[in-house]
């Protein structure tokens, strides 16, 4: 099969629009003006009698003030004709964004964290694909690519021109050259590089990628850091600074507090920055964040908790608010074998006894209900929240099958990180009272968690928000923390690997995905939506996947 060549990048974005303050549009925003004079004709053909010198015939005032007037609303009408906009305000050259979470530094290879991801990713470093607001992949520094009928080779044509912004050629030896490094030196998601054999530069604009076996996310790894290419003869320091592709290029890192991005004159493809320069600063605290937009510190904010949009939300004039896509999940894990979580009929009635809505309400009414382990954005995702629908009759009637009743009521505990605040375990307990369960809530560090969860597995209950996109293989794992073991849906999960069609690696993992959920080893509270606000004037700033999914390149800044 062959990937045709297109536009790469596209971007969820804001748009500007004084009618609607949650407008946003796909792909790059424009505003469209019709040039035209401002001097208008004048009727010079009346030509008075000189006056004497020193005066003025007062009739003489009369024709110029008409004449003025007349310019003065020749000049409007040109300006403003029925159906056309106003001249559109010139743009800042440089906007401020407010973000969350800081990278401590910039080494893209050995660094974890999404916040590199975030910001580096499409800004200033580039990949053979890349990843649109739909989570699709897309062209990046390869224009189109071709999978061979078994397959197993996907061959790369790269785009001609390009250059890193220290004006090196990028060619096809350095992209060889950055995945053999990869692979070679396990920097950081190697793994996600399964199956991986060879790759080697066949031309300068030419790169092949061999496998030993199928494997159907290949394309969508190497849209994140797995195909990133790198200048094979820059010397820099990577943790401070960056030698990339992209439009941007870092101007200046302060760890932990900001990066600012300057616009690269070198850089060679259609994503040309918009705005020279970009200052993202990182707020470890909301009401901060919340203040520096206020203040007009920041022009941008994201991401926000629905509570802290509300008073932006209101303010449609000055600002705009939209809530947009992601993949995190919040699951409720349940340890499929703990002394009683092990029992299904345990976990039914948990599950049964969940009010999704109510909890969605409390959070402003913006996440998605999602009933199973598989986001909309994904493939495979199937709308499953009618399997276990709120149900307080069903849920005492499994509990008393497994043996509980009002007079020996199920005990269990609840673990999670202190990162998720109180409310949901407060929710929770409420919600499992009811059908009676006594859940005890246990807040704690999140090394703590770490420790008697993840790694001990000691806990009957547990909550986290796993934002990675394609993370199915958790529920392949049986060692994973959730001690959930299913070898119907490890079959269907390699079966969705080693598919040599996008279509049969989704049904694939359609079908695995149902059978987890029917077996309820957890329950997916919700689909988090990433709330974001900015400044009226704003354009094309990312609304979609923007906390690992960040192209600034069309974003600009219009007071």
């Amino acid at each position: 099969m062959t990937q045709q060549s297109g536009a790469y990048g596209d971007a969820d974005a804001t748009k500007a629009n004084t009618d609607n303050a949650d407008a946003a549009s796909t792909g790059a925003t424009s505003i469209n003006v019709t040039k035209a004079g401002t001097d208008a004709e004048l009727n010079a053909s009346i030509k008075p009698r000189k006056p004497e010198r020193g005066q003025r015939r007062p009739w003489v005032w009369i024709v110029i003030a008409v004449a003025v007037v007349a310019a003065i609303v020749a000049a409007v009408l040109v300006f403003n004709r029925p159906g056309e906009s106003a001249p559109a305000a010139a743009a800042k050259n440089t906007i401020d964004i407010g973000l969350k979470l800081p990278p401590t530094n910039l080494d893209i290879r050995n660094q974890s964290g999404s916040s590199l991801d975030q910001i580096l990713i499409g800004n200033v470093y580039e990949g053979l694909v890349a990843r649109d607001a739909k989570n699709q992949v897309v062209p990046a520094l390869a224009k189109s690519w071709d999978v061979s009928a078994d397959g197993k080779t996907y061959t790369f044509h790269l785009n001609t021109g390009i250059t890193f912004s220290n004006g090196d050629k990028l060619d096809a030896s350095d992209a060889a050259w950055s995945i053999d490094e990869l692979v070679t030196k396990q920097y950081h998601d190697a793994e996600a590089l399964r199956n991986f054999q060879s790759v080697r530069a066949v031309d300068a604009r030419t790169v092949e990628i061999t496998l030993s076996a199928p494997y159907a996310d290949l394309l969508w790894s190497l849209a994140g850091r797995p195909g990133l290419v790198f200048d094979r003869h820059a010397q820099y320091d990577a943790k401070t600074t960056a030698v990339g592709s992209g439009p941007y290029t870092v101007q200046r890192f302060v760890a932990n507090d900001s990066i600012s991005l300057k616009a690269n004159p070198k850089y060679w493809g259609p994503n040309k920055a918009k705005t020279a320069n970009v200052l993202v600063r990182y707020f470890a605290d909301d009401n901060a964040a919340v203040n520096a937009l206020k203040s007009g510190d920041v022009q941008v904010l994201a991401p926000m908790s629905e509570n802290l949009a509300a008073p932006f939300r209101k303010d449609a004039a000055r600002y705009a608010v939209k809530s947009g896509d992601d993949t995190d999940k919040f699951v409720l894990a349940f340890n499929s074998k703990g002394a009683k979580t092990s029992d299904k009929r345990v976990r039914q009635a948990i599950r049964y006894a969940i009010d999704h809505k109510a909890i969605i309400a409390s959070r402003g009414g913006v996440d998605k209900a999602l009933g199973g382990p598989i986001p909309s954005l994904d493939p495979g995702y199937e709308d499953l929240t009618d399997l276990y629908p709120h149900d307080v009759a069903k849920a005492k009637s499994l509990l008393a099958e497994a043996g509980y009743s009002p007079s020996k009521p199920l005990q269990l505990s609840l673990t999670y990180a202190n990162t998720y605040g109180t409310e949901l375990g407060d929710q929770l307990r409420s919600q499992l009272k009811a059908v009676g369960i006594d859940l005890k809530v246990n807040v704690v560090e999140f090394s703590t968690w770490l420790q008697d969860v993840y790694t001990n597995k000691n806990y009957d209950l547990s909550l986290v928000d796993h934002n990675e996109s394609h993370d199915f293989y958790q529920w392949a794992t049986p060692t994973y923390y959730y001690n959930y073991d299913s070898k119907e849906v490890q079959a269907l999960y390699a079966k969705s690997l080693a598919a040599t069609s996008a279509k049969e690696s989704e049904k694939y993992l359609a079908q695995a995905a149902r059978t987890v959920s029917q077996d309820a080893p957890a329950d997916w509270l919700f689909n988090y939506r990433v709330t974001t606000a900015w400044t009226k004037g704003v354009e094309g700033f990312p609304v979609n996947l923007n906390q690992t999914l960040l192209p600034l390149y069309d974003v600009v800044y219009r007071p």
